[in-house]
């Protein structure tokens, strides 16, 4: 369906779930593609929070192909809340969440070929919480406005979008029962829901999209839910949904 024949692919978290599939997908469509992530990997290991790593990164990138076709800012941030969360673990998370994105962008400004395009994934959970995600949750929503505003600041010359994953089943799992008539869609998501939505935006049949967030989480964000609903209640006496 896609023809990425010599473009090149940056992946930030691409050595495991939606990031590999990501990969893969584009390694399919003809794309050479180079992953950074602190998990083993086949162009680049390193640890986004560093400003270091991400100016060594670039310059790698930049050597070994002259150009960057696709930015997909894709690493997921640590998870923690209020309670049991640090300074140092929140300021971590919007490093790897939001600064890193925004000083990749910044770095490959000037080397994007035309027609390019940067990607970021962000989250359902921007627009939506559970208890003690206060880190996750603020990075997304980061992540989630900086789209926006790159968007404008490089109209013309690059297209930003977003996807905002709802639940993701990396390992493909198939629920029934509650986990999944739970969501419109009638199922849980699975990595290339996201990955063809992300190579769609790379493509020139996105060509008039940018600044946008796509949702894809089956519906579930569009579904309101009261007490006594669908068979759905709230008991607090055990502090759970039923």
């Amino acid at each position: 369906m896609f023809d990425f024949n010599g473009k090149v692919a940056i992946v930030t978290g691409g050595a495991r779930g939606i990031g590999k599939c990501i990969c893969e997908q584009f390694q399919k469509a003809g794309a050479v593609v180079c992953v950074i992530d602190l998990l083993d990997n086949n162009y680049y290991l390193g640890d986004l929070s560093d400003k270091a790593t991400l100016e060594a990164f670039a310059k790698k990138v930049i050597a070994d192909y002259g150009h960057i076709d696709y930015l997909i800012n894709n690493a997921a941030p640590k998870m923690c809340g209020i309670t049991e969360g640090s300074y140092e673990d929140f300021v971590y998370a919007l490093n790897v969440g939001v600064t890193a994105p925004f000083y990749l962008s910044k770095l490959f400004a000037p080397h994007f070929a035309e027609g390019a395009s940067i990607v970021n994934i962000s989250s359902s959970r921007d627009r939506m919480s559970q208890p003690e995600t206060e880190s996750y949750t603020a990075a997304k929503g980061g992540i989630s406005a900086l789209t926006r505003a790159l968007a404008v600041s490089l109209s013309g010359k690059v297209r930003v979008n977003s996807v905002s994953p709802g639940w993701i089943d990396n390992n493909y799992t198939v629920y029934e029962g509650a986990d999944a008539v739970q969501q419109p869609a009638g199922r849980v998501g699975n990595p290339l829901d996201i990955a063809d939505m992300v190579l769609y935006l790379c493509s020139d049949m996105a060509g008039f999209i940018t600044g946008e967030d796509i949702c894809i989480d089956g519906g579930m964000t569009k579904q309101m839910i009261y007490h006594g609903d669908n068979g759905w209640k709230l008991d607090k006496s055990e502090g759970k949904d039923n």
